[in-house]
Parts: structure tokens; C-alpha cells; sequence
């Protein structure tokens, strides 16, 4: 059983210090700062909500990220918790394994178990998952330069994709990404060989990746929230709800770009009122609330679905980890996530989100 804290909390950010680990062959590219950039966005607009914020700095520098975050490693989390936090906001990429887990018990968390993002974290594993339960994904395989069980292999990726009936454009992207970094959208084969070995040769995300159908309609990002959260009006759910879609635009050769190249704030529009109702968006949201469901997410987490040509959304891209920016500190003011987007449609600033999500921590 999930034990929600009822007391006031005394909160500390976390942010990626430690490397990112091997997995299975794969690993996920860590962030520039290690996600400090968001975790301090989130601690001064705590902070200036009244919250209680357990900071490594006795007087933090709005300007300087790493004065209100705390670093993922045993010494970080452990001056945090000597320091008086009962609470740790986990703003960073978890694992099996991680340190946190040696806190689990002591201190109330914000954020996912280690071992569910570790598991969800592999996009294609995901995504075979949802599909096997029924929901509407994008159908993908498994590349390689050489075959081995589950995996196809570059030289013969032409018969795979007739055996699969899918056809061109496809998306080529690593099975354990961020973003949209190393995610192409390929016209050809010719250019399909070309992202494939550019991929792995630069092994950044390591030698496997996904090719997944092209959805050729509206891209949409769906966040979905725990139970434990209340909704903008303060109703409680007693299962897992979403906040409003945020329509994506201006995609850069089909794929949306990543966001520490363009704010999603330029690219990015909460949906219309009106569309809610919509049989296909209705149908949208249920999915991914099943989805949020099925990986048991005890924090807010983000699904990236796209329509296809002759319409209905699929989902394509599951997030345990989604980019919590937004304004406050200097220089901030256009770092609204896809998240706060969404909220703020609804009439919820950026720190009531953060505050709903906060008093959906878990022991």
C-alpha cells in the first residue's frame, strides 16, 4: 500500500549528478546540468509560494541553478534529508539501483519508483506493452547492425519493413532517448541507412535503436497526474486524470524540436475548449490515463500521441520523467514545460501545479 503523507512537507530537489548507467547495451544521454536548470525553476517557485524548501544554500542566487538543487548521489541526498528534508522531489533520471532507493521509507518522495522508470524508460518495451493491453500505439521494431532475438539487422531492414507492412516516411530514433535528441524522420532507405549508422557509430544512446511509423497528423502531449493530486478545482480523483492536450507546431522535418533548442513555449499551444469533447481526443485521453495506469505512475508523467493520416491518435512516446521548467527565476520567463502549458489553460499558475504534484508524494 501507497502511504500519502498528510503533514506539511519540507521539500528538497534532487538533480542528475550521477552518470547515466549502461542498460541492456543502452543508455540515455545525460541532460547538460543534469535537469538543475528545471529542479531550481521548481524549488524558487516553491519557495515563493510559502512552501518550505530545503536548500544547500543558506542564501541561493536565483540566477545560479545549483544553489537550490541538491545532487543525486548518497552525500547529496543525505545532506539534503541532515539538512531537514522529509521530502525529496526527484527531478532527475532514476534507475534500479539508484541511491534513492536507500531513502525510500525514511522520506516521502515526488517522483517515480527507480525500478518502474528504469522499465519504462526503454520506449520500445513500452509501447509493446500498451499495445498487448489494447491501447492505440504506434507499431515500431527493433534495429541493429547485427540481428540477435527481437532485433533486426540494418542490412536487411527493407524486408522487414514490407513484412511489417509500414512504408516511408518512417521515424528513426534510440530505444532509450531524450526529447527528441537523435529522433529523425526518414523519406527513404537510402536515408533511413543513413540515421541508422549515424546513430550507432556515435553511440551516444548505444548500438539498438526503434524505427517506428511516421503519423503523419496532429502531434499532441497529454500529462497525466496520480490520484494523490488534486485538479485545478480541488477535486480528488480516485484514479489517475489528465490535464488539458497541448497542441505541438513548427515541427523541424516531422519531429518536434528538442526543447534546449527551441522553448517548447514557441511551439506549443494548450488545446481549445471546444476540441475536449471530441470523440478522438476523448478517446486520446483514456488512453493515456490507462497507460499512466498500467506503469503504476505515482508523479506526473507525460505522452506524446499523433494522429494518423485518416485520424485517431496513437500513443508514441511515454515520458516517467517529463521537463518541469517554467518561470520565475531570472531569465526564465519563456521556460514553461508542456506541463505548465496545459495548466495554465485551466487558470493554474506554474507553482500551483508544482504544489498539486507535491502533495501527491508517496512513502
Amino acid at each position: 500500500m501507497i502511504n500519502r503523507p498528510a503533514q506539511a512537507a519540507s521539500v528538497a530537489i534532487l538533480y542528475q549528478a550521477l552518470p547515466p548507467p549502461v542498460i541492456g547495451g543502452l543508455r540515455k544521454d545525460a541532460k547538460p546540468g543534469g535537469y538543475s536548470d528545471g529542479g531550481a525553476d521548481i524549488a524558487f517557485a516553491l519557495m515563493g509560494s510559502g512552501q518550505r524548501v530545503i536548500v544547500p544554500q543558506g542564501s541561493p542566487d536565483p540566477a545560479t541553478a545549483l544553489d537550490w538543487v541538491f545532487p543525486d548521489t548518497p552525500q547529496g541526498i543525505a545532506a539534503a534529508i541532515d539538512a531537514g528534508a522529509d521530502t525529496l522531489w526527484a527531478n532527475t533520471v532514476l534507475f534500479e539501483g539508484h541511491p534513492l532507493e536507500h531513502a525510500l521509507g525514511r522520506v516521502a518522495i515526488v517522483g517515480q519508483l527507480p525500478a518502474a522508470m528504469q522499465a519504462y524508460d526503454d520506449k520500445f518495451d513500452t509501447n509493446r506493452m500498451l499495445a498487448a493491453a489494447g491501447l492505440p500505439v504506434a507499431r515500431s521494431f527493433l534495429l541493429s547492425r547485427t540481428a540477435r532475438d527481437g532485433v533486426h539487422a540494418l542490412a536487411n531492414v527493407d524486408a522487414v519493413i514490407a513484412q511489417k507492412g509500414l512504408d516511408f516516411p518512417l521515424i528513426v530514433k534510440p530505444v532509450r532517448g531524450r526529447g527528441s535528441q537523435g529522433v529523425t524522420c526518414v523519406a527513404d532507405l537510402a536515408a533511413l541507412r543513413v540515421a541508422a549508422n549515424a546513430l550507432i557509430d556515435k553511440a551516444t544512446f548505444g548500438d539498438l535503436l526503434m524505427v517506428e511509423e511516421y503519423l503523419a497528423g496532429e502531434e499532441v502531449t497529454v500529462t497525466v497526474m496520480p490520484p494523490s493530486s488534486p485538479a485545478p478545482d480541488g477535486t480528488h480523483h480516485d484514479r489517475h486524470w489528465a490535464l488539458r492536450p497541448v497542441c505541438r507546431f513548427d515541427q523541424r522535418g516531422g519531429v518536434a524540436p528538442y526543447n534546449g533548442d527551441v522553448p517548447v513555449a514557441a511551439n506549443s499551444v494548450a488545446m481549445a475548449a471546444g476540441r475536449l469533447g471530441h470523440r478522438d481526443v476523448v478517446a486520446m485521453i483514456d488512453a493515456c490515463v490507462a497507460a499512466a495506469e498500467r506503469v503504476d505512475a505515482r508523479a506526473a508523467i507525460r505522452i506524446d500521441c499523433r494522429a494518423g493520416s485518416a485520424g485517431g491518435f496513437r500513443l508514441f512516446d511515454l515520458n516517467m520523467k517529463p521537463n518541469m521548467t517554467g518561470p520565475g527565476r531570472p531569465g526564465r520567463d519563456d521556460q514553461d514545460c508542456l506541463s505548465a502549458i496545459a495548466a495554465r489553460a485551466d487558470g493554474w499558475s506554474y507553482p500551483r501545479l508544482l504544489l498539486s504534484m507535491l502533495k501527491g508524494r508517496w512513502r
